[in-house]
């Protein structure tokens, strides 16, 4: 998968069946959805594949244990449905993982029990394991932190988990295997019409400052929570769809939560339900649902929600984890469409719309990562509906992601941190094989290394960079900026200095 390539054919082709743009889950799920079924297909991301809300995911692929209280049973069935063939689909980058809820009541006991074997059976034929009640003495076993007075016993129930940012590369592989092409760095500036009709798209390179004008038989706008922008490039008078909902995660060191089973909080301050789930060796909590007044490309925990999730996590265990423990903290924006007499964002549901403008835009919003492939299929089935392309079946139910060749070893083995496995032939492997242009590009998705220790990220940038630097055979001032931007981004990964020096 290398972005010379990609742009070969896109000089090359100078007209489009679909053309996608955003490159995040959706985005590249459809783009895998419309190559497979045989059509010319483009997907461009103006930054880098899932760069956005797809990278700050809880990292689970479930059916949505909380929509069951709002009573939305469609939606929890779809979800375990898709949970079912995501796991078929990418077993080596994926996982089944038991969850425990932990009960210090009788009554919640009887309550959440009804509501996980219900999940259970919801999943029918597409069980991924059997939900059972536990002992206080077992849950204890299973989670040594867990807070033991008062503990009545717990349930174990199972679902998936995942790396998304390496399934997002994943999609883009697999969509190239299928004859689509995939460009990262490269942003929509514009669109063409016939008339009224949409036809075309104006596109800059970011990496070159080159600019492309192509035709399409349909356009398909997967950007996320920045979907209303694109949508008031078609239209000026589009009137904003998108409530923008905040959730962040913690990152912190194994030594705060042993267990390899996630522990599910079932109810927070704010009515939510709270994670604390094994990832690369830590464990990663989350999340939170604040109401943002606008979207950013680069979002930021509030003070406020750093203490959320530390103070439900303290709550439930036996642990005092304080901010300064915290190693990485990450904020996403996730698009939910607006409601009138909005006041909270805890209670809208997280199912996707597909709308189509007056031009024949067509947008896909909304959803979450576990439903990605019904999302991605329902958009291409719209696309087609509009544009006339001929009806070919979705084929993406028992597709698997071409996870790619691993590991390189006749690379160089040379660590890059003494807390990580990663090594130099990591980064080259990034920039050859994987489109890794910039600094964030590898140590933020390519490793994950941003996500997970912020400050040794910053650590071993220079050292990154300079392979880079070689590999992109760039200048000194080209590493200058890389480092300079990267150092401003880490900071926002980690808690404010107002926040550390809180006594």
């Amino acid at each position: 998968m290398n972005r010379a390539d990609q742009l070969i054919k896109l000089k090359n082709t100078a007209h489009w069946d679909i053309v996608v743009i955003g490159g995040g889950a959706t985005g590249l799920g459809t783009a895998l959805d419309a190559a497979g079924r045989g059509f010319k297909t483009l997907c461009i991301e103006k930054h880098d594949f899932s760069s956005g809300t797809s990278s700050r995911s809880t990292k689970l692929i479930h059916g949505g244990v909380r929509y069951l209280e709002q009573g939305n049973i469609s939606m929890v069935r779809n979800g375990l449905f898709e949970r079912w063939f995501f796991l078929k689909n990418a077993p080596v980058a994926t996982r089944r993982i038991p969850f425990i809820l932990p009960v210090y009541s009788w009554w919640r006991l009887l309550y959440y029990g009804f509501g996980l074997f219900l999940y259970d059976v919801l999943s029918g034929k597409y069980s991924i394991g059997k939900t059972n009640y536990l002992s206080k003495k077992a849950v204890i076993a299973a989670i040594p932190e867990i807070r033991k007075e008062k503990l009545k016993g717990g349930i174990r129930y199972f679902d998936g988990q995942f790396d998304d940012s390496q399934i997002c590369l994943a999609l883009a592989r697999t969509t190239i295997g299928k004859g689509g092409t995939v460009v990262n760095h490269m942003e929509a500036e514009g669109f063409i019409y016939n008339g009224e009709k949409l036809t075309g798209v104006k596109l800059r390179d970011r990496i070159t400052g080159e600019t492309f004008t192509i035709t399409a038989g349909a356009v398909i706008n997967a950007t996320g929570v920045f979907a209303d922008e694109l949508m008031q490039k078609d239209d000026h008078t589009h009137r904003k769809i998108i409530t923008p909902s905040q959730g962040i995660h913690i990152v912190a060191d194994k030594k705060f939560y042993t267990s390899k089973e996630a522990l599910l909080i079932p109810k927070t301050t704010d009515g939510r339900i709270l994670f604390a789930v094994p990832w690369h060796g830590r464990v990663l909590l989350g999340t939170t649902d604040i109401k943002v007044e606008s979207t950013a490309e680069e979002p930021v925990a509030t003070d406020e929600e750093i203490h959320f999730v530390l103070d439900n996590f303290n709550s439930y265990t036996r642990q005092h984890m304080s901010v300064s423990d915290i190693k990485s903290v990450f904020a996403g924006h996730r698009p939910l469409v607006k409601t009138h007499n909005l006041i909270s964002t805890a209670s809208l549901l997280r199912d996707h719309t597909v709308l189509v403008s007056h031009s024949g835009l067509v947008t896909i919003t909304g959803g979450k990562w576990t439903t990605y492939r019904k999302m991605s299929r329902d958009a291409v089935n719209k696309a087609i509906a509009v544009s006339g392309l001929p009806f070919r079946r979705c084929r993406t139910k028992n597709q698997k992601l071409d996870l790619g060749p691993g590991r390189d070893h006749r690379l160089s083995a040379v660590s890059l941190h003494p807390d990580f496995t990663y090594t130099e032939g990591d980064v080259i492997t990034a920039v050859r094989e994987n489109m890794a242009c910039t600094l964030e590009d590898v140590l933020a998705r390519r490793l994950r290394m941003l996500f997970l220790d912020a400050r040794a990220a910053l650590q071993c940038a220079g050292h990154v960079c300079r392979i880079m630097q070689l590999e992109l055979g760039k200048d000194d001032n080209w590493t200058r900026e890389q480092l300079s931007a990267f150092d401003q981004l880490a900071k926002k990964y980690l808690p404010s200095s107002d926040l550390l020096h809180e006594r």
